[in-house]
């Protein structure tokens, strides 16, 4: 049986256009989440950047992999349904966890979350992938902008450094430069969102954001999940997250005792 946050259309329009809104995801969350983003604001983790640029205003500021160590975090993920709805989402029998990621834009940021795709970043490639982007705040200024069937494009986008702009990996080539969406007249796709709603889109879809001009600061907490036919893969220099020391081969599934099963069809959670 379907899960009940979706319809046949949505799961549709996923594959399609690799992006579907999910209203009220973590509804049921918001306050949790909240607590946990205050946490991890107060105690940043080693990966925690400021995304400070010459010229913006305002403090934008990210951070990724608290999971284990933030109990909120933890427990909305165990918790809530997105695991179910990802299973449905890209077909699997099996959601396994790759990371949860905390962006944060205080009122007066002008800086914009550039255009990417994820999975340059990263060292899992599949086509059974799904990221959850939740605003914990009212607002239909900064939500989320994704490019509609960009997960189908034959090659990846460059991925480069938030801040300075330059390429993630010294060699380049086997990637496409970071287009303008806008000027190439490219299907955006941005939702009124509530607290608690979530997009959901595919690890390879392009994405950004706009910068946050208004007078509320700007809450997001993103999960990244992946399905049965995700692999580990090589990429040209150290991955973003990098997780170090994982010991896994070219084609390897993820390693459970790091990226634990959150679902499966004929079992429950390891987290």
């Amino acid at each position: 049986m379907m899960h009940p946050l979706l319809t046949p259309a949505d799961i549709d329009t996923f594959r399609r256009d690799g992006v579907v809104l999910v209203r009220g995801l973590f509804r049921d969350h918001v306050e949790q989440l909240r607590a946990g983003i205050a946490e991890n604001i107060a105690q940043p983790g080693p990966y925690a950047s400021e995304n400070r640029r010459d010229g913006e205003t305002g403090r934008f500021f990210d951070d990724y992999c608290n999971w284990s160590r933030i109990a909120a975090f933890r427990q909305v993920i165990a918790d809530s349904p997105a695991a179910a709805v990802a299973a449905e989402l890209m077909g699997s029998d099996r959601v396994q966890l790759f990371h949860d990621h905390v962006l944060v834009k205080e009122p007066g940021t002008s800086m914009a979350t550039p255009w990417h795709q994820d999975s340059p970043y990263y060292f899992v490639q599949g086509r059974q992938t799904v990221s959850f982007w939740a605003p914990l705040d009212p607002g239909r200024e900064a939500t989320l902008r994704c490019v509609a069937g960009s997960h189908r494009w034959e090659k990846e986008v460059l991925p480069t450094r938030w801040a300075s702009e330059q390429a993630f990996f010294p060699d380049a080539e086997e990637y496409m430069p970071v287009p303008d969406p806008e000027a190439g007249g490219m299907r955006i796709l941005e939702y009124e969102m509530e607290p608690g709603d979530a997009v959901a889109f595919d690890f390879r879809i392009l994405h950004g954001a706009r910068g946050n001009r208004s007078a509320a600061r700007r809450r997001a907490f993103s999960l990244r999940l992946v399905g049965d036919d995700a692999r580990y893969v090589e990429r040209p220099g150290p991955t973003s997250p990098p997780f170090p020391g994982h010991g896994m081969q070219p084609g390897d599934r993820l390693r459970e005792d790091w990226f634990p099963i959150l679902f499966r069809r004929d079992a429950a959670s390891t987290l």
